[in-house]
């Protein structure tokens, strides 16, 4: 015991000793990194910081905003009901139906992305126009898009909510109110999509376990006896092929 005492007596000397050595070390051996805060000569810094505050902000938003005011809500909602539908939860994988709903996100939006890019974009980055003016423009396009694929009643519920009178034109109507009731429209339109898609495969589910209770199979799950079944009728009437044809065609 006392030499285990001693032992340890000996360690905490060393780091005591170690430990003052470090404190006793000059700043000009220090790491050459320092941090400076500066208080800013004028409005021009202050306002330079607030529009990369802004900035940064809009990037950590660039997901959400690419969810909720593009198709994609829509498209990604369509396929992931396929495969439940089918019955395979698991196949295509998550990442595949995420890349294939980005894919024709990117394909249904390149109009309007064009159209941004024409009378936003081009023009700011030419010094044509000021930041001010270019968001405007840019959010033009977007709105006109919503507005095609909002549902008025949905409209409306967001307007009576904030307590505002349903404006004469659409341009009066602010993307506050806009934006969920976008989302809610897009919503409904895919779970109408979706029922209509999982009516064919539930016929089938209905005729298997008929079979197998007539044939007195009651311990033996239908699903399992349908799974190939729906995923031959699936692939005989090209499933891939009409359900993304019929998601591009209900932008349009």
């Amino acid at each position: 015991m006392k030499k285990k005492f001693w032992i340890t007596l000996l360690v905490l000397g060393l780091l005591g000793i170690a430990l003052s050595s470090c404190a006793a070390v000059p700043e000009s051996t220090a790491s050459g990194f320092s941090l400076n805060i500066d208080t800013p000569d004028g409005p021009e810094q202050v306002s330079s910081g607030v529009q990369l505050l802004v900035l940064v902000t809009v990037l950590s938003l660039a997901p959400s905003i690419l969810v909720l005011t593009t198709s994609f809500t829509r498209i990604v909602i369509v396929l992931s009901m396929v495969r439940t539908a089918i019955g395979t939860p698991n196949a295509p994988p998550t990442q595949v139906i995420l890349g294939l709903s980005l894919l024709l996100t990117f394909f249904v939006m390149m109009p309007v992305y064009n159209q941004m890019d024409q009378e936003a974009f081009q023009p700011y980055l030419n010094e044509e126009i000021d930041q001010d003016t270019a968001l405007e423009r840019a959010m033009d396009p977007l709105r006109e898009f919503m507005f095609t694929h909002t549902r008025e009643k949905d409209l409306e519920l967001f307007l009576a909510i904030q307590d505002l009178d349903a404006p004469a034109v659409e341009e009066d109507i602010p993307t506050i109110a806009l934006l969920p009731a976008f989302v809610i429209s897009e919503l409904r339109a895919a779970f109408l999509m979706g029922f209509v898609i999982y009516v064919p495969f539930l016929l089938i589910d209905l005729v298997v376990s008929s079979i197998l209770l007539s044939m007195g199979m009651m311990m033996l799950p239908p699903s399992l006896i349908s799974l190939p079944f729906k995923i031959l009728l699936f692939v005989m009437v090209d499933g891939w092929y009409l359900i993304t044809q019929s998601l591009v065609a209900s932008f349009q």
